[in-house]
């Protein structure tokens, strides 16, 4: 929700995990019996280094402690301390791999039980265990570190990541944060599930993704534990600290709804989640069940700027607003749920997520979709806002508003093109298919050729793959 902010149980997850992920590039090579390195990247033209290949991880088990800044003037550094335990299972024969880590210091990595060589290089923690992993065999691999925390920004220079507030952490990881507070294979393709505790100084609330497993205080120290045990990108994942108080509810249909609002907003700010039952209801009808075993929100007073939909609990910074609520939370199924399988397919989160607070508004009695349609069009071919090619916006125009409107105006005319009843079908089958997945812009078109029996080549090419306005079906 970027732009609208900015500028307008491990051996048998293992094993299921390895069955259904989507293989990072490179791993084709890892059907080679002869053991070699993995790579320093999952083959994203965007982002060349992030995520890696040679392996698939599929767990992470996160035992952090967090001390915050101490009060203003004190600089807004915290210290971050944390054992990172990482089920990964090779693709190939593996003399060593690699994990995304961003600035903290490396203490110890211990692989099989034994202590594993390792080097830095950028971003890089280059591991080389004292034997060669065998391919398809899971196997825990151990990362003692820490370090200082501050407040890293992404490529376009914008607050992501461990970002450290006065109170705790803001933690905003889209699109390859993640590696600024744990190892990692930081790419939408490396899917993994995650347990998570957290240690903080009694009286902060530490809020991660999935379930609350549970809090316990000794020694000055509350430590919260969070599990998701539905696989999750790297950058959706949270550990947010703050002074924060948890609404506990659940949804007529039972699903359990935490919330988590800073203490020093006013009741304005949060506001926007009190329809959140009814929006899940909504888009229940529009996509399918909702794929998670919980949801609910994060509100804080934080200076991030934005919103994000990290799993199951987005995070909103100083406002939920009722239509951003509604934004997120369509993420759930369109963009966690089924992910982008190249960060160039991002308008497949966006679009739909926009797309969906079309659909919200008009179940509100407010604008509709054919309004909010009709609006985008207006917009004079002259503009640059048309210049965007949305299939692939470039590594700086990943959160270009076109992505967001645009990509909405392409499902729209694609629903006045296919008719309601093969868009309605299609409008299910993308999450139910690449459930716990990741796909790209190809399958999402295959999927609607399929669905419509239409060749829908010249459509596709006009309204994603080619910069300029185009005419409405």
């Amino acid at each position: 929700m970027r732009s609208r902010v900015r500028s307008g149980v491990v051996a048998a997850i293992a094993v299921g995990l390895l069955a259904a992920a989507v293989v990072p590039a490179g791993a084709a090579q890892g059907q080679s019996s002869r053991p070699a390195p993995g790579g320093s990247g999952a083959g994203d033209a965007y982002f060349p280094f992030a995520g890696n290949s040679g392996y698939d991880a599929v767990h992470y088990d996160l035992d952090v402690r967090y001390q915050p800044p101490a009060p203003a003037p004190a600089p807004l550094t915290g210290r971050l301390d944390a054992v990172a335990t990482v089920t990964i299972v090779p693709t190939r024969h593996l003399t060593s791999f690699n994990l995304d880590l961003r600035g903290l210091d490396v203490e110890s990595v211990i692989v099989k039980n034994r202590p594993a060589e390792f080097t830095r290089e950028g971003d890089e923690l280059i591991v080389t265990p004292k034997t060669i992993l065998p391919r398809g065999k899971a196997v825990d691999v151990v990362v003692t570190y820490g370090g200082a925390t501050g407040r890293p920004v992404d490529i376009e220079g914008a607050l992501y990541g461990w970002v450290t507030t006065r109170d705790g952490a803001m933690v905003a990881s889209e699109p390859d944060g993640s590696m600024t507070w744990f190892p990692v294979s930081d790419h939408p393709t490396d899917k993994a599930t995650y347990e998570v505790a957290v240690a903080v100084p009694a009286g902060l609330v530490a809020v991660g993704n999935g379930d609350l497993v549970g809090s316990a205080t000794a020694g000055g120290w509350t430590t919260w534990e969070w599990a998701s045990r539905e696989p999750m990108a790297s950058y959706l994942v949270t550990a947010s600290v703050g002074n924060y108080e948890l609404r506990q509810t659940t949804t007529p249909g039972g699903l359990p709804l935490i919330d988590a609002i800073d203490r020093d907003l006013a009741p304005a700010a949060s506001a926007g989640l009190a329809q959140t039952a009814e929006m899940i209801a909504l888009f229940e009808t529009e996509f399918g069940p909702y794929p998670f075993s919980s949801y609910g929100a994060i509100v804080d007073d934080d200076s991030v700027g934005y919103a994000l939909e990290t799993q199951t609990r987005p995070i909103y910074s100083r406002n939920a607003s009722e239509g951003t609520v509604a934004h997120e939370l369509a993420h759930q199924w369109l963009g966690n749920s089924v992910s982008p399988a190249r960060w160039q397919d991002i308008w497949l989160n966006e679009g739909w997520a926009s797309y969906a607070e079309w659909l919200w508004s008009e179940h509100d009695g407010r604008t509709t979709a054919a309004e909010n349609f009709a609006d985008v069009m207006a917009i004079p071919a002259t503009s640059s806002f048309w210049q965007t090619v949305i299939a692939d916006p470039g590594p700086l125009g990943l959160f270009a508003g076109a992505v967001y409107d645009r990509g909405a105006a392409t499902l729209y005319a694609l629903r006045l093109e296919i008719g309601e009843d093969a868009f309605g079908a299609l409008s299910r089958e993308w999450p139910a298919r690449y459930k716990d997945s990741a796909a790209t812009t190809d399958d999402f078109q295959a999927l609607a050729e399929e669905l419509s029996g239409q060749d829908l080549e010249e459509f596709f090419d006009v309204w994603v793959w080619t910069a300029g306005k185009p005419a409405v079906p």
